[in-house]
């Protein structure tokens, strides 16, 4: 049988929750269904469904093989829709991974406006801290901000994530202001646990010579947001990205330290499994997201 179709029968009958629905999608009886998709059990050697009278189960194989297959299927319907001269729009559902604090801060908007310009793109977006594996869940494309881990990922450089020091008023109003990298050995440290070295602080001065900041911290938490919140209620010394420190540094609710010292900056960038046919949908959200934030990124305006 033709391999092509065992896996969009695959494919259908696990969307659908029945062969019989499946079989429907392609114009096909039941039984015909059941025999495409046990020819491809019989070419895999493995049993990907787990088949009773009332209902449809993958096994540990099937649900790995249908993530894959589900990408392939729809990598191929994007190929054959840009090779159509009529292809000129985005379709179908993006599904998106980032980091908690950057998409709850940042991309709501953003995603908001991609909608609106590609009206037949449905999004799914993932808010999550810890890298994860995107064939694994079927993720299109990731955000991810700082070094990269080798992987076979492709990579675009959406903007700058410039790092900060900063603290209340009301703190340095009762600790001091700290004038240089030496005082803040001495401050209530607020730190971001899940940073590649939490609590490892780095400045550089004007003349290039660095300085670390290290040591406990009087506090740790695995969310931007709670450091956010710790440091307006005057909790400490903050140090963390623009994107969350640099609207309320603007307002005058926290005061940025140190001003003669860089802070370490990293970058933010949109990952995706392979250069080769990119889905259009991708492809538009990612120069959407360069377009929105660049070089000079809303926050650091």
């Amino acid at each position: 049988m033709d391999r092509f179709t065992c896996i969009s029968v695959f494919v259908a009958a696990v969307d659908e929750g029945s062969l019989a629905a499946a079989a429907r999608r392609f114009g096909l009886s039941a039984a015909m269904a059941g025999k495409y998709v046990s020819a491809l059990e019989t070419s895999l050697n493995a049993r990907l469904l787990q088949r009773t009278t009332r209902r449809l189960s993958l096994t540990d194989a099937g649900h790995a093989y249908y993530i894959r297959s589900k990408q392939i299927l729809e990598a191929f319907d994007e190929a054959n829709r840009e090779a159509s001269d009529s292809q000129s729009t985005a379709r179908g559902v993006l599904r998106v991974a980032a980091p908690v604090t950057f998409g709850a801060m940042h991309l709501g908007d953003v995603v908001a406006r991609y909608m609106e310009a590609h009206p037949h793109v449905n999004v799914e977006v993932l808010l999550n801290d810890r890298y994860i594996d995107m064939l694994t869940i079927g993720t299109d494309l990731a955000i991810r901000i700082g070094r990269l881990p080798d992987s076979g990922l492709v990579a675009r450089r959406i903007a700058p994530c410039r790092m900060t020091l900063c603290a209340s008023p009301d703190y340095l109003k009762r600790h001091g202001t700290p004038r240089t990298p030496d005082d803040l050995q001495r401050a209530q440290r607020l730190a971001f646990s899940e940073a590649v070295s939490a609590g490892d602080w780095t400045l550089v001065d004007k003349k290039g010579r660095t300085f670390d900041i290290n040591g406990p911290c009087r506090m740790s938490a695995n969310n931007m947001q709670m450091l956010l919140a710790a440091a307006l209620a005057g909790a400490g010394v903050a140090y963390g990205p623009t994107f969350v420190f640099g609207a309320p540094i603007a307002r005058g609710e926290l005061i940025a330290l140190l001003p003669a010292y860089r802070a370490t900056e990293l970058t933010i960038q949109a990952v995706y499994p392979s250069a080769r046919h990119v889905p259009l949908k991708v492809r538009r959200f990612i120069d959407h997201l360069i377009e929105s934030f660049g070089d000079a990124p809303p926050w650091d305006r």
